[in-house]
């Protein structure tokens, strides 16, 4: 080879990853302050990372374990971005740069993966379509741990295809490893495993290369048993979770029949693991084992299995390959080809108004800051305040000075004092009374179309309101309502909306 067709060559291995790495990093810093809107979970996030390592290490004893080293990278992380980068970007872009790299970084895993399992311009089509996947791009803005995990199982996915084609105990030990990492991160991440399972299976591979899974996975899972024991001991935290979102089901079904019939497209695979024997399992097995866990108790969250969409991307990619292949070979015409690229060319445009919507705070189910905003204009100084549930105390994580000069009626034990996320409340005629000392009450609560808590302490402070307060005024925020009750004659001046 000639060193100009060596050099193309390495120019066109290197577009198979940058230009899927590039697609995702734009994407992802794309309005990435979301108007300085963040939601709950994200919240969680940015009130335990700084927390310090003694008073994190507490808090996870009673709650969120799962999320422990997730919470331990991310206070590492802002330990060193609030020194150097805070004061130009903010809270919100420190919050979500890790999620954008890590997206970057599945992008990149993804085009590789699918270079090894069919070829180059498959590979590169693959990582383009999980970049433009809007999912993908949502929780690439999110400060969550899932757009990390998805990263780990993406690499670990192409350490298992490369082990497959040439067995060595580095890459069984480097699979090992992320997929362990990603498991740890989030223990829904070991879905992944029966995925890589059945490829493995229905690859045929030999013995020996079955048996190194085996082990590898049954590492993972003793390294996972631990952490998947202790928090069992808070499985109450996701007791909020009912039936699966319509919505996340819906963009599973497309996905999935898209997926499928991606793969009816004739593929040639390379190596001994084949596209559809990888492609369809990590598509499809993850959501149906989490949806058919939630039969037996409530579990099911797309993003706790976002790495599925890797399956569809990886077969999307080769479909594509397939019907965009360069005029002039068997059965490709030029004008088919331009028809078709033009096709596949207006599927961005046609997800535009989505991800737009994505980059606004209407997309998530509530927005913290606007919360404390609003409390802020609507309260007086020396006003009471309440969180209706008690679990809604998380809007004051990220702006506590929007809520200074208010008195926390119902709060007992702050949420670092007590070591849990919201804190902790007095008791039901405890919070009567020290209601019924104040003349003015702000509430920050949920929207009237949730459902009321029934605890002792929500059931007080909504007959309390009823009996001896006067609704002064209301505004609805995203996820919220904050309102003003006064006690006769002391709404005068409330100014509520």
């Amino acid at each position: 080879m000639s060193a100009a067709a060596a050099r193309g060559t390495r120019v066109a291995q290197g577009a198979v990853v940058l230009m899927p790495a590039g697609l995702m990093l734009f994407l992802g810093a794309w309005g990435i302050r979301r108007q300085d809107a963040m939601w709950r979970d994200e919240a969680v996030t940015y009130d335990m990372a700084h927390r310090g390592l003694a008073d994190l290490w507490q808090t996870l004893q009673h709650v969120d374990v799962v999320h422990g080293l997730y919470y331990l990278l991310m206070h590492l992380w802002f330990a060193g971005y609030d020194a150097t980068l805070r004061g130009a970007f903010g809270d919100a872009v420190g919050l979500r740069l890790p999620s954008v790299g890590a997206m970057t970084v599945a992008a990149a895993g993804v085009a590789l993966l699918g270079q090894r399992l069919v070829g180059r311009r498959a590979g590169l089509l693959a990582g383009l379509t999980f970049a433009l996947i809007p999912v993908v791009q949502q929780y690439a803005q999110e400060g969550r741990s899932y757009a990390t995990v998805c990263a780990l199982v993406v690499w670990a996915t192409y350490l298992l295809v490369s082990a497959a084609s040439r067995p060595r105990k580095g890459l069984w030990a480097g699979y090992t490893a992320l997929m362990l990492a990603a498991c740890l991160l989030h223990e829904f991440a070991c879905l992944a495993l029966p995925a890589h399972g059945a490829a493995v299976v229905l690859a045929r591979l030999p013995r020996r290369v079955r048996r190194a899974w085996l082990l590898a996975s049954a590492t993972v899972l003793a390294g996972l048993a631990p952490l998947a024991v202790f928090s069992t001991r808070q499985s109450a935290q996701i007791s909020w979770l009912m039936w699966p979102d319509p919505l996340q089901l819906l963009t599973f079904a497309v996905l999935a029949a898209l997926g499928i019939a991606c793969a009816r497209v004739r593929i040639r695979s390379r190596g001994p693991i084949g596209l559809r024997a990888l492609g369809i399992p990590l598509l499809l097995l993850p959501t149906l084992l989490l949806l058919l866990l939630s039969h037996v108790e409530p579990a099911y969250v797309d993003r706790y299995v976002l790495y599925y969409v890797v399956g569809f991307a990886l077969l999307a990619g080769a479909a594509l390959a397939r019907l965009l292949r360069p005029a002039g070979e068997r059965g490709q015409t030029r004008g088919r080809r331009l028809r078709r690229a033009t096709a596949v060319a207006l599927l961005p445009a046609a997800l535009l108004p989505v991800n737009v919507h994505l980059r606004s705070p209407d997309s998530r189910v509530d927005d913290v800051t606007e919360v404390a905003h609003a409390v802020r204009a609507m309260a007086e100084p020396g006003d009471g305040l309440l969180f209706m549930p008690s679990r809604r105390r998380i809007w004051r994580a990220t702006l506590p000075h929007e809520f200074r000069g208010l008195h926390d009626l119902a709060l007992a034990k702050s949420p670092l004092a007590s070591h849990t996320l919201y804190g902790t409340e007095r008791s039901g005629d405890a919070i009567r009374a020290r209601m019924l000392t104040a003349r003015r009450i702000v509430v920050a609560g949920d929207p009237d179309d949730q459902p009321a808590d029934d605890s002792d302490q929500e059931i007080a402070k909504r007959s309390t309101l009823r009996a001896a307060f006067e609704l002064c005024g209301s505004r609805e925020v995203r996820g919220a309502r904050v309102m003003v009750y006064g006690r006769a004659g002391a709404c005068g001046g409330s100014g509520g909306r």
